[in-house]
């Protein structure tokens, strides 16, 4: 199972702050324990919402909204992709992170669709397709 493990943003982070050495040797350590056991996937910090785009869908027509975006909560400060057994062994990584802010924080966690979970709608044809791509990359 992957999941992608969602680092919300904080006021800090919205505000271009950058972690401390400490912080950044913390997460290292941390990123390196996931590699070791074979779980990471991906992992990434992002710039704040200010260097940002959002791109609105209505029918065919397409809006650009420019950063930065108001309610921090929702916005997202870097995930890492992981592929573990389960959610519990997927919220016991999380629970191993060092806070990723110097104030609070939250981590969200989310399941990554896998091609049998789309059912009979995601046709023989489509799963190829899917397959060469995933190739391709």
């Amino acid at each position: 199972m992957r999941f992608m493990i969602i680092v919300k943003a904080s006021p800090e982070s919205e505000a271009g702050k950058m972690p401390s050495e400490q912080l950044l040797t913390e997460m290292g350590k941390f990123n390196e324990e996931l590699v070791k056991a074979g779980v990471m996937l991906a992992g990434e910090g992002l710039h704040p919402s200010s260097r940002g785009a959002r791109v609105h869908f209505s029918g065919t027509q397409r809006t650009v909204l420019d950063g930065p975006f108001a309610d921090t909560r929702e916005l997202i400060a870097g995930f890492w992709l992981i592929q573990v057994k389960s959610k519990e062994e997927a919220i016991e990584w999380v629970k191993r992170c060092p806070n990723p802010m110097e104030s609070d924080s939250e981590i969200e966690i989310r399941q990554v669709f896998e091609a049998d979970d789309f059912g009979a709608e995601f046709t023989p044809e489509l799963r190829e397709q899917e397959a060469r791509l995933r190739a391709q990359m």
